[in-house]
């Protein structure tokens, strides 16, 4: 029998210089807030370093990171719920003056629009448009099948045109 040479360990430091901000932003949009999006997103890699000796596939660390960073953001989300009974609607982010006068209606409407969308429908619009992902690695990301991600987007699109056309 022959022996398997030990694998190298994931390079979570390069993952995390590479991807953090990225993933912070989906965070942001999946939650609503930036002090949530950093603390989900530190878990995740935080978890991620810990366990990295354990990825069976070091080459999908990437998208384990992603289903960290989801799976924390509804966490979030659950105990919002649980404290308030209802879900937080989604408002945009405004960190100054200036931003807010930088940021259009049009976009406001979308994020107001895309936050009001079912949780696996937003999550698929933002993965797909956003971090522009194939089906197969949103598939990957979300942990279901490629057929599930097309058919979740194309749901997703109709109602995020209905809600928008109600708002014009």
């Amino acid at each position: 029998m022959e022996l398997l040479p030990p694998r190298a360990p994931v390079d979570v430091a390069a993952i995390f210089a590479e991807h953090q901000a990225g993933l912070v932003r989906l965070a942001l949009i999946m939650v609503g807030d930036r002090a949530s999006a950093e603390d989900v997103v530190q878990e995740a890699f935080a978890r991620t370093h810990a366990g990295r000796g354990r990825l069976r596939d070091p080459d999908r660390a990437l998208a384990y990171v992603r289903s960290a960073v989801l799976n924390g953001c509804r966490s979030v989300l659950r105990r919002r719920a649980t404290v308030f009974r209802r879900p937080v609607p989604y408002e945009p982010p405004v960190w100054s003056a200036e931003s807010a006068a930088l940021v259009g209606e049009d976009r406001r409407e979308v994020l107001r629009a895309l936050g009001a969308l079912p949780r696996r429908q937003r999550e698929a619009l933002t993965l797909r448009y956003y971090f522009e992902l194939a089906d197969q690695e949103i598939a990957e990301t979300m942990r279901i099948s490629a057929s599930t991600v097309r058919s979740t987007i194309a749901r997703g699109l109709a109602a995020l045109g209905r809600a928008l056309e109600e708002e014009s």
